[in-house]
């Protein structure tokens, strides 16, 4: 057995934080919040503020349609450091879960392999690489740093998996491996229902679990009992949430009639064609070109397979591509359930790859492939200073501190992959400077993403964040007559829920001052009966997005005329 130092028992887990730590943490709070991250902040927000835990509120408005555990985390999160609009602070329970997803992955990765004739050439390096290579793909990176739910529900039930095999793989019957394995699909559920339940476990166990592409399984009759108690505690956990709305008359059918919507909605709302996600293996970001590589099977079969069980990794990639291809709603960070098994492949490919060019055997195939690798990604390096220049930035334009660097080491990088890759062969090289290049452009130009979002601002408008620093409506409660943006609500600090009115559809007169965001003329709102009755005074206004074209709201007071007299 080789002894190197990227064997050693801590610089693996070192090294594999320390792409986390690059990919989840840096610049965390640079994006400003979208839309899905809003509506989990602002839930997160009203439990802090005293609303209830088990029946989350957005805005005033009943929020049940999606499980409540992200936005507990969130919460949670509140309660230790304080209410705040960080998004850096509040996107921290996504990112230490995507850290924990890389962590479950690898050791998942090491169950499965534990039989292949590769293993034995170099222990826990083929479960290393696929970690790597997962940690660093481009969508675990870009869903793994937004505060909602899909990486929740995809980093429990991949934990879920690994204690499965854990538990199936133990020398005894593994009792707590299971009961780990069943509690962490229910909190899987409890982020998004059972949406990984079909994206992830059931292309799983529909590979995995077929001794015709995973003959390493063995019977099921010994680990029957503890399949039996993974997923008895899994339901319990994960349906506890909605059986326990269903038990609230209060809620139980507004409740219903949200499942009804959600459940329609994957068939009715962002419904793309059969073949939206063909182009999945570029969502791994700089390892696509070895992800093209091994989904050729005739090649990378014979070759992946000796370090990974190829057939039963490719069936579950496949399944889990068909699965997703079938449901009409389709986004493209529903296609975060193929990063694992895609990592898997590649990890395998990388393996055979290192092993047969570093015994200076360099067959053809491999050796021309890898040259193609390294001068794309010699080209990718040299052309990220041009796309500064095309950004036309001032504060990373030719001339800043920013663009010297980058071009610096961008340069420094694509001459490094040139010698030692392209003329030398060395993969390791290729795969570390992949590793490296994502991480710089991480710590180098995530800052210039708000700044290219906000390239056609028009400078001083007033938005509605400034409202907090209002005295007059410091201590009045807000609402608005037409309905305002869930992100406009996140940015005000506070719910600004809509007008009461009677049930029929009448606007319930205010006994005390209240403030009122609208677009629209206020006056020609009020009831006829009553419109003589309040006096109405415009203290603020404020626009809805970056340009006066997207709209102007103004803020008035409505004072009934006994309280001001």
């Amino acid at each position: 057995m080789r002894s190197s130092l990227t064997e050693s028992a801590w610089l693996r887990p070192f090294s594999v934080l320390l792409v986390c730590f690059f990919s989840c943490f840096v610049h965390l709070g640079a994006p400003e919040v979208n839309l899905m991250e809003a509506r989990n902040f602002v839930a997160a927000r009203e439990m802090v503020q005293g609303g209830s835990w088990l029946i989350p509120t957005m805005n005033g408005a009943l929020r049940v349609a999606k499980p409540p555990l992200p936005t507990w985390a969130v919460a949670i999160t509140e309660k230790l450091t304080g209410l705040t609009q960080d998004p850096g602070i509040l996107r921290l329970p996504a990112a230490i879960m995507t850290t924990l997803l890389v962590f479950f992955f690898w050791g998942l990765v090491r169950e499965l392999i534990r039989e292949q004739p590769g293993e034995a050439e170099a222990p826990g390096r083929t479960a290393w690489l696929a970690t790597l290579v997962l940690a660093s793909s481009l969508l675990v990176i870009t869903v793994g740093r937004e505060g909602h739910w899909d990486i929740f529900a995809n980093s429990f039930l991949v934990g879920s998996l690994w204690a499965l095999a854990r538990g199936w793989f133990a020398k005894k019957l593994g009792w707590g491996w299971f009961a780990l394995s069943g509690l962490l699909l229910g909190c899987s559920m409890l982020s998004k229902g059972p949406v990984a339940l079909y994206a992830v476990l059931l292309p799983f166990l529909a590979s995995f679990g077929v001794l015709l592409f995973y003959p390493e399984r063995g019977p099921i009759r010994p680990r029957r009992w503890g399949l039996l108690l993974a997923l008895v505690l899994g339901l319990a956990v994960g349906t506890a949430w909605p059986i326990y709305l269903a038990v609230q008359h209060t809620v139980a059918p507004a409740a219903l009639a949200v499942a009804r919507v959600e459940v329609t909605s994957w068939g009715e709302r962002h419904v793309q064609p059969f073949w939206e996600y063909w182009n999945f293996p570029v969502f791994t970001g700089i390892w696509t070109p070895v992800a093209l590589l091994v989904l050729a099977v005739p090649f990378a079969r014979p070759r992946a397979g000796r370090y990974i069980p190829y057939r039963a990794a490719l069936a579950w990639l496949l399944i889990a591509f068909l699965l997703l291809s079938l449901v009409p709603e389709k986004k493209e960070r529903y296609l975060l359930p193929l990063m694992p098994p895609l990592a898997f492949l590649i990890g395998g490919m990388l393996r055979h790859l290192e092993t047969v060019l570093r015994n200076n055997l360099r067959p053809r195939p491999e050796a021309t492939l890898v040259r193609v690798w390294a001068g794309l990604l010699a080209v990718a390096c040299c052309l990220f200073p041009v796309v500064l220049i095309f950004m036309k930035l001032p504060a990373y334009g030719p001339g800043s501190v920013p663009f010297a660097i980058t071009l610096t080491v961008f340069v420094l990088l694509a001459a490094a992959i040139v010698r030692w890759g392209f003329r030398q062969y060395q993969v390791p090289v290729l795969m570390a400077s992949s590793i490296t290049a994502m991480a710089l452009l991480l710590a180098l130009l995530a800052p210039a993403y708000p700044l290219w979002t906000n390239r056609r601002a028009e400078p001083g408008l007033r938005h509605i964040a400034a409202l907090r620093r209002n005295p007059a409506l410091a201590n009045l409660p807000w609402y608005t007559l037409e309905e305002l943006h869930i992100k406009r609500v996140w940015d005000a600090g506070r719910a600004a829920p809509s007008w009461p009115r009677t049930p029929d559809s009448v606007l319930v007169r205010p006994l005390s001052p209240i403030a009122v965001l609208t677009g629209s003329n206020i006056a020609k709102k009020l009831p006829r009966a009553w419109r003589d009755q309040v006096r109405l005074q415009v203290v603020d206004s404020f626009y809805l997005d970056r340009q006066r074209k997207d709209g102007r709201w103004h803020v008035t007071l409505v004072t009934p005329v006994s309280a001001a007299e």
